[in-house]
């Protein structure tokens, strides 16, 4: 047989003295802290947090009251200064309505030639406009900009 067949068949063996022993036991952590120590640690950040959070939510809760005070303080004067705005608008509606319709003979601004377009309203009643009417002489970006209002946000 030739050499190399020897050298092939030859066998692997483990070297003189055999392996070390493979290690199995299981190798404990090192402990800093003892079981009394770490819950005594646990009690302490938790109190702490606790502490803190009673500070902030104490301090949460005045702002709402704060914001909540001015809120009802400022409310009653945006709702008048709406208003003031919208009676305004209702003025320059009608103003513009008789400057345009001045030359055409038998007009009367708020009428339809005259007859009243709500018989069974007194004469000095408002009737709030729809929405169109009340953005007539608006421009155009202004109507949109109102009318999809809800959508931009």
């Amino acid at each position: 047989m030739s050499e190399a067949y020897q050298l092939a068949k030859k066998q692997d063996l483990p070297p003189p003295g055999g392996y070390k022993p493979i290690p199995f036991k299981r190798l404990p952590a090192k402990q800093y802290f003892s079981g009394y120590t770490l819950f005594a640690a646990f009690v302490g950040v938790t109190s702490f947090g606790l502490y803190l959070y009673s500070i902030t939510a104490k301090k949460i809760l005045k702002h709402d009251i704060e914001m909540r005070s001015a809120k009802l303080a400022v409310y009653p004067m945006l709702l008048a200064e709406r208003d003031r705005e919208y009676l305004k608008q209702l003025r320059r509606n009608r103003d513009a309505e008789a400057e345009l319709m001045k030359d055409v003979p038998g007009w009367e601004v708020g009428t339809y030639y005259g007859e009243p377009v709500y018989k069974n309203l007194p004469k000095d009643t408002l009737v709030d406009p729809i929405f169109h009417e009340y953005y007539v002489h608006s421009s155009p970006s202004n109507w949109f900009k109102r009318a999809y209002a809800a959508l931009r946000s």
